[in-house]
């Protein structure tokens, strides 16, 4: 391979072109990037490949953050652009969210020349050592001639059921050698059937009588999945839980309806306690966020019995229909609730802003959740909403939200995304609103700004910790409090603040009726 770039008159493909050739031949149009040097063949083979839209990320956890995002409302991979190892564990905390959600990704990490490594300069990284963790695939690509077939591997690995995360580094050489050639798209394996046996099973629990709960994660939140499982609870009195944390649940009015297990530990134990069966569905059996003094880990009882109707990357849907029909279950209309009232003027609780946005989410939001403990009860309190999806913080690191968003409107544009975020965690990633403004993405942001990190405030007392000044002061964010209205519009964000229920009302109805992005600071 040159060391010295591409030559003239060598028109056969570059590594670089075969990247970009081979993504769109895969279907993938989208590119979220934070390069840096070694990544600059492949930013200017965007221009002669025509195709992707390339997404400018402020900070890498930004760009893995949207790409959760958008991959969470595709169903298909965006491909990041990382800056060497650096780049690479910068972006993991979202990473590390995005395989908690099963979602779809496509990393391309560039790395120095293959013969610049010997030196060891200065971001030289053990890169494979900090994307094995997060990536159920990885490999580095070493010859511009296989290049195209390692990227098409990467995005049939991303699609591989329930979604995975796959890492491909790119050195500098492998991209500007010339050589190439576009790999072919590679079909994922389909999901895998529930056994019969196993459905047998579940049945058999379903009609044995006791107290029987169906826990649902995954796509069995989807619509068609979740009206399979009301049609299963109708027939059997079995009861429905999502699990308490999901990529993202189909709800609203005119579908299914479902509550989601608490976080806090005594009250998930209350919720599930006296069960005697606990049929998983693309789910995890319940724990703990953390295990607290004298608590347990597991949440439900040694007396309950635990049995598992199909995993995550199997044929949810199907599963669920399949035991309907073993039990004789009969279709369920979902429940037809009249739009919720508007509520009046008044303090800013959890409870008040629960109303009023169950009365004023638009049709077809997405609703992008990292609210953290103000908006903890937001989700069962919105259950008649208008027609929405509701995306969650998976993996616990938090910083999520701003990206997340941005990439669900990547992915859903004429949809209007709704962010509901916790100040402490807005601030990891505040550099979203930069991309939100760039991109004119249609964001709705509403700041909790309880200036302070609150959860910490309540785990205090939940681990038996006594709270002295200096456990104080290190959870309290007033000391100088941001200004959520001024950040934002350094950022290209319109933004306002509200601190009566009137006032957020009034601030919703600007936001959401006009395009592009604008962030309410909810000062409670």
């Amino acid at each position: 391979m040159s060391e010295a770039g591409p030559q003239a008159g060598d028109r056969a493909l570059t590594g670089a072109e075969a990247v970009v050739a081979t993504l769109l031949g895969c279907g993938i149009d989208t590119c979220i990037a934070n390069p840096g040097t070694s990544e600059l063949h492949l930013v200017a083979a965007f221009d002669r490949i025509p195709g992707v839209r390339c997404i400018l990320g402020l900070a890498e956890g930004v760009v893995t953050g949207a790409a959760d995002g958008y991959g969470r409302m595709s169903d298909r991979p965006a491909v990041t652009l990382l800056h060497c190892g650096p780049g690479l564990a910068n972006g993991l905390a979202n990473l590390h969210n995005a395989r908690r959600a099963a979602t779809p990704v496509v990393n391309i990490v560039g790395d120095h020349t293959i013969r610049h490594l010997a030196h060891d300069p200065p971001l030289a990284a053990d890169i494979e050592s900090w994307a094995r963790p997060v990536s159920a695939w990885y490999r580095s690509a070493s010859d511009p001639a296989t290049v195209g077939a390692d990227v098409a591997e990467a995005v049939r690995a991303a699609l591989e059921p329930p979604g995975r995360i796959a890492t491909l580094v790119l050195p500098a050489d492998v991209a500007w050698s010339g050589g190439a050639t576009a790999g072919g798209p590679m079909q994922p394996p389909p999901p895998a059937p529930a056994e019969p046996e196993t459905v047998a099973a579940a049945a058999r629990v379903l009609r044995g009588g006791g107290r029987v709960a169906l826990l649902l994660g995954g796509r069995a939140l989807r619509a068609g999945a979740l009206a399979e499982a009301h049609r299963v609870a109708a027939a059997t009195g079995a009861e429905i839980w999502a699990a308490a944390h999901n990529a993202r649940v189909e709800r609203g009015r005119g579908r299914h309806p479902v509550s989601r297990l608490p976080y806090a530990v005594d009250e998930a134990l209350a919720a599930l306690a006296g069960l005697d069966h606990l049929v998983l569905v693309a789910a995890a059996a319940p724990v703990a966020f953390f295990q607290h003094p004298g608590k347990p880990s597991r949440l439900v009882s040694d007396h309950c019995a635990v049995h598992t109707l199909v995993r995550p990357g199997e044929a949810v849907e199907e599963a669920l229909r399949a035991l309907g029909d073993a039990v004789g279950a009969r279709p369920v209309p979902p429940p037809d609730p009249s739009p919720p009232a508007a509520p009046g003027d008044g303090p800013l609780t959890p409870e008040s802003v629960a109303a009023l946005l169950a009365a004023r989410l638009p049709e077809d939001a997405i609703v992008a959740d990292e609210g953290v403990s103000f908006g903890r009860r937001l989700f069962n309190l919105t259950r008649d909403a208008a027609r929405h999806d509701w995306l969650q913080l998976t993996g616990g690191a938090i910083g999520l939200g701003p990206p997340m968003a941005a990439g669900a409107a990547l992915a859903a544009p004429g949809r209007r995304v709704v962010s509901l975020q916790a100040d402490g965690a807005a601030l990891y990633s505040l550099q979203a609103l930069w991309t939100q403004a760039r991109e004119r993405l249609d964001v709705t942001t509403l700041i909790f700004a309880n200036r302070s990190y609150a959860i910490l405030r309540t785990e205090l007392a939940n681990v038996g910790a006594a709270a002295g000044p200096i456990a104080n002061a290190l959870v309290d964010l007033s000391r100088p409090a941001p200004d959520w209205v001024r950040l934002a519009e350094g950022f290209g964000v319109e933004a306002a603040r509200a601190d009566t229920l009137a006032g957020l009302d009034r601030l919703l109805a600007r936001a959401n009726g006009r395009p592009g992005p604008f962030l309410i600071e909810v000062v409670p």
